[in-house]
């Protein structure tokens, strides 16, 4: 592409961003493949051991660094990101029923690796249709790729203290892709600044503490590693706090004043399946292995897979309200073959009549200081 000369390179990147807008993305911006600033922050988290059993946050340390080892001939990053809070989505009003089951909002339609995927692939072809053959490759949330700082560096936004991006006009409620490409397009300027301030209402909420410093998230306390990303037994200690939340967790960024300006996604493959933004714990427990697989073909919440999802399930029952019919389920699931699914069944039967006195009353989920609105 060395034919090209600053001006029409520059032109060409204002053509990706609107292809990019018109693709559905709400924001797009160009950056280069020097990360090495990355390197000492990170080698830091993982010697903390924060990254638990996500042992491949270990590997290909060098192509984090340096995303132009990942794709022969990188020489830029496109940056996107999408709105993924789909409308008319309850969220307090269903976190705070602890009878029904909280999944984190951006994973109840279809996965959103495949749809930006999709998308970012589209961008691609687009743009191969102005310029000619070219190398790009798409990424989402996947590969050894540092999301977080490109789309610092690409000027999407700043990185909270809770470890997500930010946006002044859009708060996060969005999901970040990638599009390497070998074309020498003009950098655009990286965000530099920071807008928490003092406010540390994410910290606040967390209810396992999993956020230990501003910017720095122990991923071994978060409930969204507990639920999704471990396969083996949550430790006792985090199950009470994890409430009815089976899937995730969006509690920092339901607390964050930023996401007042929140924009509502408007893709349709985001619309939550199977009523799954208000289903209660009861109903979920009752899929069988084959209805688990059928209703969530093509939906991040496979990641789980059927022993994991009845095991948060069971944590979750042992949060509830309680009743006959709980407990029914529970025994079902200690009758059950899946020793994982029984051990925490039975934690959440004896959790029920530890406290069965005041069973009754919702569950304390937030046992912080931080406070989730009405």
């Amino acid at each position: 592409m060395t034919q090209y000369d600053p001006e029409i390179l520059q032109s060409l990147a204002d053509q990706i961003k609107t292809l990019a807008l018109s693709l559905g993305f709400q924001q797009c911006g160009i950056t280069g493949t020097d990360l090495s600033a990355e390197a000492e922050p990170l080698k830091a988290w993982l010697d903390k051991g924060y990254q638990g059993e996500m042992n491949y946050l270990e590997n290909h340390f060098d192509k984090r660094i340096n995303p132009a080892l990942l794709t022969e001939g990188t020489q830029r990053i496109i940056c996107v990101r999408m709105n993924c809070l789909p409308p008319d989505t309850k969220t307090i009003s269903v976190l705070k029923n602890p009878d029904q089951a909280y999944i984190s909002r951006y994973t109840m339609g279809r996965d959103y690796h495949k749809v930006m995927r999709k998308k970012l692939t589209q961008l691609g072809k687009q743009t191969e249709a102005l310029v000619g053959a070219f190398g790009y490759r798409a990424f989402v949330d996947s590969a050894p790729v540092l999301e977080r700082p490109l789309a610092r560096n690409s000027g999407l936004g700043w990185q909270g203290k809770h470890t997500l991006i930010l946006n002044r006009q859009a708060g996060s409620w969005f999901l970040l892709g990638e599009l390497f490409v070998d074309l020498p397009l003009p950098i655009d300027p990286p965000y530099t600044e920071e807008h928490c301030g003092q406010c540390q209402a994410c910290i606040d909420i967390c209810p396992t503490r999993a956020i230990v410093a501003p910017y720095q998230l122990d991923a071994r306390r978060c409930i969204s590693y507990l639920t999704i990303e471990l396969k083996g037994a949550i430790p006792s200690e985090f199950r009470p706090l994890i409430g009815n939340r089976i899937f995730g967790c969006d509690d920092c960024q339901l607390i964050c004043p930023w996401n007042r300006f929140a924009r509502l996604s408007d893709e349709d493959d985001f619309t939550p399946r199977h009523n799954l933004d208000r289903i209660s714990l009861l109903d979920l427990q009752q899929w069988d292995e084959e209805t688990f697989l059928k209703r969530t073909e093509g939906s991040a919440i496979r990641r789980t897979g059927y022993s994991g999802w009845q095991r948060n399930i069971a944590v979750a029952l042992g949060n509830s309200r309680g009743g006959e019919k709980v407990l029914a389920a529970l025994q079902t699931m200690i009758d059950g073959n899946d020793p994982l699914v029984r051990e925490h069944a039975l934690w959440a039967l004896e959790h029920l009549r530890n406290r069965s006195a005041d069973s009754a009353a919702p569950i304390l989920t937030h046992p912080r200081s931080g406070k989730l609105p009405d």
